[in-house]
């Protein structure tokens, strides 16, 4: 049999499709979504289908193998945290085409989940902790619960362990930190406590280390304490913002934890400020600089080099977004706009995408009261305004959120 542009040509004259070209995968949890331009060429008759497969070795182009009629086809069974690359090959009635190109390498990731703990709805405070697949649009899911009803407190995470720390427990503050195990499902267990009972405050880390930054125990504080994710136990001193606030919110890269905005001590007004630390060595913030509007109770979300803030409260609920380099210092720039105006929501991200779970906002979306349940996504790297990703599992605000893969993991 010869070959003829890449197909084959049969014994009776008829022939093979060329090859596809232009082959890119978007990785998922375990999968690979294959894309790919169809060939001009068709040989001597319509091309009837594609099959894509994938290797671990650049050579043995048989795993994962899937078919379809059209582009993209995905690719399942794939090993998590592995490279792999991808061809394809175009069918018609005759004969199968030679292999593409090969994809550049990618590696597939498991679903990267976020934790939202606490806050209130038109009931009261909840002890409710449900989760959310980050990476796909997807509505909560029940997880647990934590010790006790919590608004106002302050939630981190490595890739194993999120720990929620602080707030108004019952209209009471609170020192308490507890803990779940992220990729499980249950109730929280007791951490340890913060330096003090502590209402209001940031929180945000990398793999390793816990920072939570500012608050309110009877007056608005300056103090950034830390722990280790992985080791119970109360915080340790890690030294001073350089303005003491509350409603304040924080993120990062695996090196750098950036706080952001809040209620300022001094003037009582809300702030603007953005200042920073490096998270394996305490000290005081250093000013990072400012951000695009005052305003409290964002949220923060992160990859490893941006940082984006979403929403909060000015004069009133606000559909602002902004966004630093993390790695430099500066003002923010301007991101996009929530598709609704909201403050007090959880912040949740991944590698690639920020979330804004819930909040107070104009559109409640079947929330209660003036709570929402709404889910607001964004792609961290790209422009924009934010697009919906689902809902929670009932409208509610005040609580935190964190999660496995945001950008002091990546």
């Amino acid at each position: 049999m010869a070959r003829r542009n890449g197909g084959f040509i049969g014994t009776d004259g008829l022939d093979a499709p060329d090859p596809p070209t232009g082959v890119t995968v978007t990785a998922g949890g375990a999968s690979g979504s294959v894309a790919f331009t169809a060939p001009t060429d068709t040989g001597t008759s319509a091309i009837t289908g594609f099959v894509a497969q994938v290797s671990t070795n650049g050579t043995d182009y048989s795993v994962g193998s899937n078919t379809g009629t059209s582009s993209p086809i995905v690719v399942s069974s794939l090993t998590n945290g592995t490279a792999h690359t991808a061809k394809v090959w175009a069918i018609n009635a005759y004969g199968t085409s030679s292999p593409s190109d090969a994809s550049a390498s990618f590696s597939p990731l498991a679903p990267v989940r976020g934790l939202v703990a606490g806050g209130a709805n038109s009931s009261g405070q909840v002890n409710v902790i449900e989760y959310v697949n980050i990476a796909s649009a997807s509505d909560g899911v029940d997880f647990g619960d934590l010790t006790s009803t919590v608004k106002d407190n302050a939630g981190l995470a490595s890739s194993t362990r999120a720990v929620f720390g602080g707030g108004d427990a019952a209209n009471t503050r609170t020192d308490r930190m507890e803990y779940v195990t992220i990729d499980t499902t249950g109730n929280a267990t007791d951490f340890g406590d913060l330096a003090a009972a502590n209402e209001g405050l940031a929180a945000g880390g990398s793999a390793t280390r816990g920072i939570f930054s500012g608050g309110y125990t009877g007056s608005r504080i300056n103090v950034m304490q830390y722990i280790t994710i992985a080791n119970t136990g109360n915080t340790t001193d890690f030294g001073d913002l350089t303005v003491g606030r509350n409603s304040n919110e924080a993120a990062g890269s695996t090196t750098r934890l950036v706080t952001v905005g809040g209620v300022e001590t001094s003037s009582n007004a809300t702030s603007n400020i953005m200042d920073y630390v490096t998270i394996d060595t305490t000290g005081n913030a250093t000013d990072f600089g400012n951000l695009t509007a005052a305003r409290q109770i964002p949220c923060c979300v992160s990859s490893n080099t941006r940082l984006v803030t979403m929403g909060g409260y000015t004069s009133d609920n606000t559909n602002i977004m902004d966004y630093i380099t993390i790695a430099s210092t500066g003002n923010a720039t301007d991101f996009g706009d929530l598709s609704s105006a909201a403050r007090s929501g959880a912040a949740l991200s991944s590698k690639v995408t920020g979330l804004h779970a819930g909040g107070h906002g104009s559109n409640e979306d079947g929330g209660t009261g003036n709570t929402g349940k709404w889910i607001q996504a964004i792609t961290i790297a790209t422009l924009g305004n934010s697009t919906s990703h689902g809902d929670l599992t009932e409208g509610k605000a005040t609580g935190t959120g964190c999660s496995e893969g945001h950008g002091g993991i990546a």
